[in-house]
């Protein structure tokens, strides 16, 4: 039943009386704008039209705006304004909200492309990937309408995850743990990730942008980090002192490898002895993250390796504790090793770019510390160019200071 038009104010919706029916009260200024009052007393604003640009044959729709107390009456009336001149367009606002309540949200799409857009990533690729959506993206955007999501949003869900919001430490067995820190690096990961979810979705005719392109990517805090020679000898005194504490022997061992080799951290740890080539001291992994792959071992590395006992009853080099699997605990020691050695902003992955920094300081050209990583092109070692010039800069200052003594007077040191 409707009532009397008047102009819908505050004064007027507050006075409005629940009755033992709904009713509806239609705004006397803005045709088409009206409240619904309810029988529990609810009052919603709301909004008729015809749809198609008008026209008596042009089917008719109501639409609510929002209801009373979240909305103003005066934002209401401009929210409606706004709708009903789309309307008066050509357009049918209700309609278009339908299609959007159907549309597909980011869990919806996380879970299709985890389904069928990882076909081509590595399995432990695909499992991080995974991991890192469902610990950032999920909570932070879940709920979010695919086609909502802007460029703004992937740059304040970055800023999320670098400040730590998505930080989480949640036992989830008897001797399992979802552990998930955040972090600049874990951002600039999360970001690029996501980028590849809506490629996907583009080729699937899902949406047709990706905002994740033209976001600002955070850079990976721990990308160019690596350990200077006193450092490194603060970590070897480190790793002496948590192995003489009581900490587990393996995970040690794992990160003296990752030191000595320069590997990724699940081509140690998941090590096998299969892969161990004594005789030729090298690793031959059968499927790293650029497939199969060789790495040298130096002698101290080697040393290692020929000094452990090997499990009769495990393939692995360092077999987990229970189960058939590899040892995988090596998190709260990590954190124990940089505690007692004093390092911030470092991860393992950090042993590794200090290996290739410390070759290409050392004068090995960039092929050369490629290979040593086993980096599959040279675009990947690129990144470590800039050590390079070190040994030159050295060098010059050197020069730079006999041709500056000797400038200001000062007598050359006869050389030996």
């Amino acid at each position: 039943m409707a009532q009397a038009s008047q102009k819908l104010t505050k004064r007027v919706v507050d006075a409005a009386m629940t009755k033992p029916k709904p009713y509806d009260l239609w705004d006397g200024e803005l045709s088409g704008f009206g409240l619904r009052v309810g029988a529990s007393g609810t009052k919603t604003f709301i909004i008729r039209y015809r749809a198609n640009g008008g026209g008596r044959s042009a089917p008719r729709r109501f639409m609510v705006v929002g209801r009373y107390g979240t909305l103003s009456a005066d934002e209401a009336r401009t929210s409606a304004r706004k709708l009903l001149a789309s309307a008066t367009s050509g357009a049918d606002p209700a309609a278009q909200r339908s299609v959007k309540r159907k549309e597909m949200t980011i869990a919806e799409l996380l879970e299709r492309y985890a389904a069928e857009g990882t076909d081509n990533l590595k399995p432990l690729t695909k499992t991080y990937t995974l991991a890192r959506l469902r610990n950032h993206v999920l909570p932070l955007l879940g709920t979010r309408k695919v086609t909502e999501i802007t460029t703004g949003d992937v740059e304040g869900m970055g800023r999320a995850i670098a400040t730590g919001k998505t930080k989480k430490d949640e036992k989830t067995g008897i001797r399992a743990r979802v552990i998930v820190t955040g972090g600049g690096g874990a951002a600039a990961k999360v970001v690029r990730d996501l980028s590849a979810v809506f490629n996907f979705a583009k080729r699937h005719n899902i949406v047709t942008a990706n905002p994740c392109e033209g976001a600002h990517r955070r850079a990976d805090d721990a990308r160019d980090v690596f350990l200077s020679d006193e450092q490194l000898q603060r970590l070897g005194s480190a790793l002496d002192r948590v192995a003489s504490e009581g900490a587990n022997v393996m995970a040690v061992n794992i990160m003296r490898l990752l030191a000595l080799t320069g590997c990724r951290r699940n081509e140690i740890a998941g090590l096998r002895w299969a892969e161990v080539d004594f005789e030729h001291a090298c690793l031959r992994l059968a499927d790293s993250k650029t497939g199969k792959s060789i790495r040298q071992l130096g002698e101290t590395a080697l040393v290692l390796l020929q000094s452990l006992t090997r499990s009769a009853d495990s393939e692995f080099v360092f077999p987990a504790t229970t189960g058939m699997s590899h040892f995988q605990g090596m998190k709260r020691v990590w954190k124990r090793v940089c505690e007692v050695a004093e390092l911030s902003n470092v991860t393992l992955h950090t042993l590794r770019h200090t290996l290739a920094s410390s070759a290409v300081s050392n004068g090995e050209t960039l092929a050369m510390t490629g290979a040593l990583l086993g980096h599959s092109n040279a675009r990947s070692t690129s990144r470590y160019a800039h050590v390079a010039h070190n040994p030159a800069k050295q060098a010059m200052n050197r020069v730079d200071k006999r041709i500056g003594d000797a400038m200001r007077g000062k007598a050359a040191p006869l050389p030996t």
